[in-house]
């Protein structure tokens, strides 16, 4: 081989090589963020996984382009944000009811303490830890069966399974900032959805949590969001939201016929709290938790208020055949710590400790 054929191989050999560095900046540059996330994907246990998420997940974007006003639009989204356009999630998001209980209290110190149950059928679940670019860091929980992938897709699994379970940033159940704003969803008393229909851009129930996380810093910043949007409800029902903050301000917002209605309450369950035509109408179940939570009186530290969650926990009550619930997580959220202890699957005698603060590590087992 000639001196000059040598120098052109090279050259060429040059080009490619420099053209491939430029395609993986470029790819990185459009996923790198996400492929961090992914592979951040945690199984801490059977059914319970945790995830970390520092960047942009699209959510001033999505806010920009007017919402949503439907579980189906915000994954039409999430496709069009996670992908880049260059590929499909298929989703059905499943629907169902569920139960759950939130409490307020303060210390004798005046710290607050925010306990919450989600009491549903076993599921899988996901711990969700975000630190956006535009908001505030928070930690939230998600119900993985409520993103509807098939049947044999895992959290944790391929990289595809991985890229699809980011959509869990969008659908939070509960969660707490780094502001102290701790806010849960529970199925309000009847079938009744919300579909506000006004010139305000449009929120589904989860999206309005994710927006309440990312921009809220206590209940009257958490009320005036609100006022701001259309609300839709998630997964076909009624739900309503109990929100609270560091201040130890704690209330329920409701909807009926397509009002919102905000009920000062240290205790909410599943029935309607509000002044209201409906105040009341919910399960007896939902009335003997409201019952027993309200009786405490008096300060209440962390220990107590898991004390407290587990005397509701579902196994608490009899399960009526083919509708078996179970208290799939309990959380005690202290907003002056920044901290918060999560049990999984009715198993009270264990936990993990959330921090929040770029620097702590975030989960504790």
């Amino acid at each position: 081989m000639t001196k000059n054929k040598r120098k052109i191989l090279w050259g060429i050999l040059a080009a490619i090589l420099l053209l491939l560095a430029v395609l993986a900046a470029g790819a990185w540059s459009l996923f790198g963020t996400f492929i961090t996330a992914a592979n951040s994907i945690e199984k801490l246990e059977d059914g319970l996984y945790a995830m970390e998420y520092t960047g942009d997940y699209g959510f001033d974007e999505f806010l920009a382009q007017g919402g949503a006003a439907s579980d189906g639009e915000v994954a039409g989204y999430l496709v069009s944000f996670l992908s880049r356009g260059f590929y499909k999630i298929e989703s059905d998001v499943q629907t169902g009811q569920f139960g759950c209980s939130t409490i307020c209290v303060q210390d004798e110190k005046g710290n607050t303490f925010f306990g919450r149950n989600y009491d549903w059928a076993e599921c899988r679940a996901m711990i969700v830890h975000t630190v956006p670019e535009n908001g505030y860091e928070s930690v939230s929980t998600c119900c993985l069966d409520f993103l509807g992938f098939s049947g044999d897709y895992a959290p944790d699994g391929s990289m595809m399974d991985r890229m699809q379970t980011l959509a869990a940033i969008y659908v939070p159940l509960d969660g707490m900032n780094e502001k102290g704003l701790m806010v849960a969803d529970l199925m309000a008393g009847d079938q009744e959805e919300t579909h506000q229909q006004t010139e305000k851009a449009n929120l589904t129930t989860t999206t309005a949590i994710r927006l309440l996380l990312d921009r809220a810093a206590n209940v009257e910043e958490a009320i005036a969001l609100l006022e701001q949007y259309d609300m839709n409800s998630s997964i076909g029902s009624a739900h309503h939201f109990s929100i609270a903050d560091a201040s130890g301000k704690s209330v329920v917002v409701e909807y009926v016929d397509g009002k919102m209605l905000v009920t000062q309450t240290k205790v909410v369950t599943n029935h309607y709290l509000a002044d209201s035509e409906k105040q009341g109408i919910g399960s007896e179940q939902s009335h003997i938790r409201f019952d027993t939570l309200s009786a405490h009186t008096g300060p209440a530290d962390e220990t107590k208020v898991r004390t407290l969650l587990e005397s509701v926990a579902q196994k608490n009550y009899p399960q009526t055949e083919g509708s078996y619930e179970k208290t799939m997580w309990s959380i005690v959220y202290c907003p002056g710590e920044g901290r918060a202890d999560f049990c999984f699957s009715e198993n009270f005698d264990h936990s993990y400790t959330l921090q929040l603060g770029q620097n702590s590590g975030f989960l504790k087992q």
